[in-house]
């Protein structure tokens, strides 16, 4: 039985809790790595800070899928995730710039690492049963507009979060420089204001949105199979017999991701070092405060450009397949990245970001509609959670090996970073080419 079509504001709804994640998320994107090194942390040893984000990713969102799927209360059955991972993720926000409070038991950049795991592991939590929800909600001829709805609002609170910093600093006045080992109030200021939009559009959605309840659900998604369920352990067998186009699309995942964590970790000593011209030891000055602010600014550009093109790519992949767009989203933002090795003025790495939010848009719509139609529909939870494997995976391998080869490989010179991140992104568009999209001969609007 086909399940009903949903309006494009019902579409919005459901979807805008993403807002308020994406928003946290950029923050943290952003000023993380600012924030450890203004607590002392060295260039080499940033990634091994980032691993955090991804390990707990790599245990925690299957998990949450598995369950995902068979929960049903009062609240819902992925809203009480929502709301759960909303909770620690804006007490997480509010609290990492503040991490030098506790300066006089704990070197604050462990506790900003710590606090740092604990808001990934929020924010995932709050996520994946995102990603579940349009498969539950919607049919299959409107899971690319959902997904791509979903990239819109993810770009929009991105651009709001990643620019904050700097609009704080420079509009309003609010001081962007602080004493050695301490975070500008505009920082502060700005994940404050990140954890208050981070809970209040989780709740939004939880209020204006209506999960089916179990016997409507069971009427669209009739079960697939009689196995039986072996709790926890279930999470490992549904792994071991993943579908096809899953293990194609992990290895374009692989890839992508590899290159957009080099991104999140080094654009800030990159753009400082590279094209401000300054001292690798230099993290603390105006002129490196600066490069942060501008680093927030130029991913709120690529946030935003990929909120604008998500709106085109129902269209674009109607037109030329959704593997053939994915393809070309990746080659072009590979492109971009590269372009800033060649570049003198900061305000044209606006242009490389242009680039970069088209391969964004993509990353975070395309693989999903093509991973939906390959997915039991009882088990959208467990294997989205499961694909996320192939998110993590390379962040983590990247958060390991990363440090030391800039510090090493590359002299401490970040830029070469993006260039391999480069490199990956136009690896991952060939690897398109060998995916499997069962419902590419439908039409998705």
């Amino acid at each position: 039985m086909e399940k009903p079509r949903l309006s494009f504001w019902q579409i919005w709804n459901m979807s805008f809790g993403f807002l308020g994640i994406q928003f946290g998320f950029a923050l943290q994107n952003a000023n993380a790595s600012r924030i450890l090194q203004t607590f002392g942390a060295d260039v080499e040893h940033l990634s091994w800070f980032w691993l955090a984000a991804p390990v707990t990713g790599l245990i925690v969102q299957p998990i949450v899928g598995h369950y995902s799927d068979r929960t049903w209360n009062r609240l819902g059955r992925r809203k009480p995730y929502f709301l759960g991972g909303a909770v620690f993720a804006s007490l997480a926000l509010a609290f990492m710039p503040n991490s030098a409070v506790l300066a006089a038991f704990i070197p604050p950049m462990f506790v900003g690492a710590g606090i740092l795991m604990i808001m990934d592991a929020s924010i995932n939590v709050s996520m994946e049963p995102f990603r579940a929800l349009v498969a539950d909600m919607l049919p299959s001829d409107q899971r690319t507009l959902g997904f791509s709805v979903q990239t819109a609002l993810i770009g929009i609170g991105a651009v709001v979060g990643s620019w904050l910093p700097y609009v704080l600093a420079e509009w309003f006045g609010i001081a962007k420089t602080a004493p050695e080992g301490e975070v500008p109030l505009n920082v502060i200021y700005s994940f404050l204001f990140g954890a208050i939009v981070f809970i209040s559009s989780i709740l939004w959605t939880i209020s204006k949105t209506r999960e089916y309840p179990p016997e409507e659900y069971e009427k669209y998604h009739p079960v697939d199979s009689k196995e039986e369920d072996i709790g926890f352990f279930q999470i490992f067998k549904d792994f071991a017999s993943m579908p096809k186009t899953m293990k194609q699309l992990g290895v374009v995942q692989f890839f992508s991701w590899f290159a957009l964590f080099s991104m999140w970790v080094f654009s800030t000593p990159a753009i400082a070092q590279h094209i401000y011209n300054l001292p690798v030891t230099d993290t603390s000055s105006e002129q490196y405060n600066d490069a942060g602010n501008w680093v927030g600014v130029i991913f709120g550009v690529y946030n935003g450009i990929s909120a604008i093109f998500a709106f085109f790519l129902p269209a674009i992949a109607g037109k030329i397949g959704r593997k053939r767009t994915h393809a070309i989203s990746l080659f072009v933002g590979g492109l971009g990245l590269l372009s800033i090795y060649f570049i003198n003025d900061p305000n044209l790495l606006i242009l490389s970001m242009i680039c970069v939010g088209i391969a964004w848009a993509s990353i975070l719509a395309m693989p999903y509609a093509i991973l939906a139609g390959s997915i039991p529909s009882g088990k959208m939870g467990i294997y989205m959670g499961i694909f996320n494997f192939f998110i993590v995976i390379p962040q983590i391998i990247n958060g390991i090996i990363g440090g030391p080869i800039v510090k090493r490989m590359y002299d401490s010179q970040a830029i070469y970073a993006l260039i391999f991140a480069g490199i990956c992104l136009i690896i991952a568009s060939f690897a398109v080419r060998f995916v499997e999209d069962k419902d590419e001969t439908v039409h998705l609007s």
